[in-house]
């Protein structure tokens, strides 16, 4: 088990990655689009800053957290009208995002390790729920790096990413309303400085292996398979590439082959 002070430091270090390509943009920079139809750099930004906002409820007030859900005018227009309702000039953007991270990193280390937070469609510990928020901070990252034309180096970070695309491996087939199989996967990776990331058991006959940065691209719907150079050994392994989902919710729009828009 990862230590949760590592985890909340690794989320840290993630965000104030994506903070340094986007503070010092100018006004045009935050509307160039980004690989999500519809969606600016200010948008992926607001949409962080509601997530870390309605986390940061979650871990402190329940009530209040299940209030937003049930009170959303369009449950189907959840996010897009999160991230709408968070947009604000980039000064003032970039504060309330700031703020609301750290408000929600104090949070998380207050609730006690053992607690279940509530969470779209689901429960996690304040440890899942760090990692979930690394994992959307990369993700997100990663669409702004693309509207900026920027090549990120990956980190050591992604190990977490990749974890949690691991753990999601029954969700991804669920939210596609497929059976979730019983088969194992071993997942095996090479990690960004050459060294090998293994998770399941590793007498598995279904395996996923590749470069860690490309599992992580694809369990976050980054890039489509076919531009990815995992291999998928076994019809388990194989269906799992197309339905890979580490986020919660409905499934993902993906991203096309080489081009085309990616989920939100």
């Amino acid at each position: 088990m990862v230590d949760p002070t590592v985890l909340r430091t690794d989320l840290a270090a993630e965000s104030e990655q994506l903070d340094a390509l986007v503070a010092a943009l100018p006004e045009p920079g935050w509307q160039r689009p980004t690989p999500a139809p519809g969606w600016t750099v200010a948008h992926q930004i607001a949409h962080l800053a509601w997530t870390d906002h309605v986390a940061h409820l979650a871990a402190t007030d329940p009530d209040a957290f299940y209030a937003s859900v049930t009170s959303a005018p369009d449950p189907a227009r959840l996010v897009e009208d999160g991230a709408e309702s968070f947009l604000a000039p980039p000064a003032a953007l970039l504060a309330r995002w700031r703020a609301g991270r750290a408000a929600l990193a104090a949070a998380l280390a207050a609730a006690p390790s053992g607690e279940k937070l509530p969470w779209y469609g689901t429960r996690m510990s304040p440890a899942s729920m760090t990692t979930a928020r690394l994992m959307e901070t990369w993700a997100h990252g990663e669409d702004v790096a693309d509207a900026l034309g920027v090549r990120r180096t990956p980190s050591g970070r992604l190990r977490h990413v990749a974890y949690l695309g691991f753990r999601t491996l029954g969700h991804g087939f669920a939210a596609h309303g497929r059976p979730v199989p019983t088969a194992p996967v071993r997942v095996e990776l090479t990690a960004p400085d050459g060294d090998g990331w293994a998770f399941g058991p590793a007498d598995a006959a279904d395996r996923v292996t590749g470069p860690a940065l490309d599992f992580c691209l694809l369990v976050t719907q980054r890039r489509h398979r076919d531009d990815l150079a995992l291999v998928a050994t076994g019809p388990v392994a194989d269906e799992w590439l197309d339905v890979a989902q580490a986020f919660a919710g409905p499934p993902g729009g993906k991203r096309a082959a080489a081009t085309g828009g990616v989920t939100r």
